[in-house]
């Protein structure tokens, strides 16, 4: 018989839907019976493409006899983390202060029927091995803890209380101006952490950091760093031609486990590839090469092909295994390839691809990834560099209408609004770095279907699968949705955008911000009540929410020309002021805000009919960070007066930086002179 988990509308969850436990959804029915029946809550939160939650669901929540004890002397709650981050940002710190380690997925929490959590972990064996204890074992002793040492537990509880509190940002100290030191520093604490040998930010397992790497490749641009350019062009190459890019289909995995980025954990999430379209695009302004063009276009296919949902949305992840085998997609043997392909075209592909050498992947696959470059595979081969990427191309083609053959990983098909958000941003930039219609056409598709199915009422939902949106939305939401329409309108400006980006803002204010500290929290002031309001700016596989909403409310304050927005970016600024003085490595959202708070952002307006698009197009092949360029339709109503520019037989563009604006500019050429002088007062 099916629990209460089959009517939800995650499919994390409903993969659960059929095993012995009794499970709830988290929710007032749950923690009802928690409170009536005095029992400690079991808390397992997980996501649909993690490993090692699939490992822990077979071993023991599919296990009637595991099951039958969970039943016995728990009430029962699985959460899907994606569909409930603020669940999950919570019951993660709690884990770290209760065991001093990082966390992880499955988290497994066991906490007071008042939701405050007394002990946890993450992934537990059915049984004891390799010095982990038996989940099996374990659940008497917890539950007897908690009969037992009640007294001992309500004073942890009210400590751990205590300990929340102090997470949250310690006040600024009053008075003095920001400064740019944040941003020499974080720039020299991510150069310490950088691999010189392989790219990337720190050591194994390794993990994509692109809002770092958009730091770096900002301050290379910003202050003439030639290190700091160096290191997003390795680390971009070396993902790209390592293991977490799929080599075949697009799209990156979500960590490399090796520092050489061979063998990924394979599971392909959303919210990497969105990001890291955007800055593979970014990079491929500053030193033009095919090889990010490549990865751009073989990502946004993957993006349109795979999780592109037919009503425009993007869904969320695929899973890391099929058929139960983690990885078993995307793997090979040689004779495989072989059986598959030309004689020509296997001699290209076993040395670029490594099948030279011995396996990568559990002593007897290869997982693709290029060991020897294309240009050296040629001329050993005596072959034209034409020729020998014609054969690539072929062999790459045959290889991958055969892996469409296997059995495929699970799709995760929710829909997340800051997810979407991420992606919209992605795909949009692409477009316009490349000027890809299609491109465009598919973010332009899945802000209609948010438009359509998660903004209600004047506010957003946080998810929808199957039709279903639910769930109040988080800061993340919000923040990176208007950050993505800021984007968006920079290729295809409508006007119908910029009302909905000052809806959000106004939201943002309205909900989410923190009236006397300044910054935002990361639920409204009307979510449910939980254990603590958490108001985090540190950046981690995402972009710290708090970091997008101040930069993207100081832009859209400047193009607009409200000063509520900027204001509030500012207080969030002086907010996180302490962590930005002793972490700024770890908030390079908030090193963004801070970078167009101390600079502000240059507005440009293009008006002028077709030929104004014209001019935009040239000045998308340029990589300017804080210049933001909207070509405005003539016809075009409603605008706000700091872009309503008259429209003439030529095209003019108007160029304000802060208050202070030139003269009108009829020339190309001189408004490129303009935007690509290092940044100074205008006037």
């Amino acid at each position: 018989m099916a629990n209460r988990l089959l009517r939800q509308t995650s499919p994390y969850l409903q993969q659960h839907a059929g095993n012995p436990v009794d499970w709830y959804p988290w929710g007032e029915e749950a923690l009802a019976a928690a409170r009536a029946q005095d029992k400690p809550i079991l808390l397992s939160i997980g996501y649909s493409a993690c490993h090692w939650c699939h490992v822990m669901a077979h071993e023991s929540f599919e296990d009637a006899g595991v099951a039958a004890t969970m039943n016995e002397l728990f009430i029962n709650i699985k959460v899907d983390r994606e569909e409930r981050p603020d669940l999950d940002q919570i019951y993660q710190a709690a884990h770290a202060l209760l065991t001093r380690r990082n966390g992880g997925w499955p988290l497994t929490m066991f906490l007071m029927p008042d939701q405050t959590p007394f002990f946890g972990g993450t992934y537990f064996p059915k049984t004891s091995r390799h010095g982990m204890p038996g989940f099996i074992d374990l659940m008497p002793q917890v539950a007897a803890a908690f009969r037992d040492q009640r007294h001992a537990i309500e004073q942890q509880s009210t400590a751990l209380r205590a300990a929340f509190v102090q997470t949250l940002p310690p006040a600024a100290v009053s008075g003095g101006a920001l400064s740019a030191i944040p941003l020499d520093v974080a720039l020299r604490e991510l150069k310490n952490m950088f691999d010189e040998d392989e790219g990337g930010i720190g050591a194994a397992p390794k993990f994509p950091h692109p809002a770092e790497l958009a730091f770096c490749l900002r301050r290379a641009a910003d202050v003439r760093d030639g290190y700091a350019l160096g290191m997003v062009r390795l680390t971009l190459v070396k993902m790209a031609e390592g293991g977490l890019f799929d080599q075949l289909g697009g799209g990156f995995c979500r960590y490399s486990v090796d520092a050489q980025w061979t063998i990924p954990h394979f599971e392909k999430m959303l919210y990497d590839n969105g990001p890291l379209l955007h800055l593979y695009s970014d990079l491929s302004r500053m030193e033009p090469n095919p090889l990010y063009a490549r990865i751009v276009s073989d990502t946004a296919g993957w993006i349109m092909r795979e999780m592109q949902a037919p009503a425009g949305g993007y869904y969320s992840s695929l899973d890391a295994d099929s058929e139960h085998v983690e990885g078993k997609f995307y793997v090979w043997t040689p004779d495989e390839i072989k059986a598959l392909l030309s004689a020509e075209e296997y001699a290209v592909v076993e040395p670029h691809y490594g099948l030279d050498v011995r396996p990568n992947f559990e002593h007897e696959f290869w997982h693709l990834r290029v060991t020897k470059p294309l240009a050296v595979v040629a001329g050993r081969l005596g072959l034209p560099p034409e020729r020998a990427q014609t054969l690539l191309n072929a062999a790459r083609a045959k290889l991958y209408t055969a892996r469409e053959l296997r059995v495929h990983p699970a799709r995760d098909e929710k829909i997340l609004a800051s997810w979407n958000a991420l992606t919209i941003k992605g795909m949009a930039r692409a477009a316009r770095v490349f000027d890809h219609p299609a491109w465009l056409q598919s973010a332009r598709a899945a802000l209609e279907f948010t438009r359509s199915m998660l903004w209600r009422n004047g506010r957003l939902l946080a998810t929808c699968k199957d039709g279903d949106a639910h769930l109040n939305a988080y800061l993340d939401d919000y923040a990176f949705l208007l950050d993505a329409l800021l984007e968006l309108m920079q290729h295809d400006f409508r006007i119908a955008d910029l009302a909905w980006a000052r809806e959000l803002a106004d939201v943002l204010l309205d909900q989410f911000a923190d009236r006397t500290q300044g910054g935002f929290f990361f639920v409204s002031h009307d979510h449910e009540p939980l254990l603590y309001r958490a108001k985090s700016a540190q950046d981690h596989a995402t972009p710290a929410g708090n970091g997008i909403a101040a930069l993207a409310l100081n832009r859209l304050g400047h193009v607009v020309g409200e000063p509520r927005y900027g204001a509030a970016a500012a207080r969030a600024l002086k907010a996180f002021r302490p962590l930005l003085d002793n972490q700024p490595a770890a908030h390079t959202s908030l090193c963004a805000a801070l970078e167009e708070e101390l600079t502000p952002p240059t507005v440009v307006v293009l008006r002028g009919g077709t030929g104004a698009m014209a001019w935009q197009r040239q000045i998308n092949q340029h990589y300017l960070p804080h210049v933001l360029v909207f070509a405005i339709p003539a016809g075009t109503a409603a605008l706000p007066v700091t872009l309503d520019k008259p429209v003439g037989d030529v095209v003019n563009a108007w160029v304000c930086r802060g208050v202070t604006c030139l003269s009108p500019i009829a020339d190309c050429a001189e408004l490129l002179a303009v935007l690509t002088a290092p940044a100074a007062p205008i006037g």
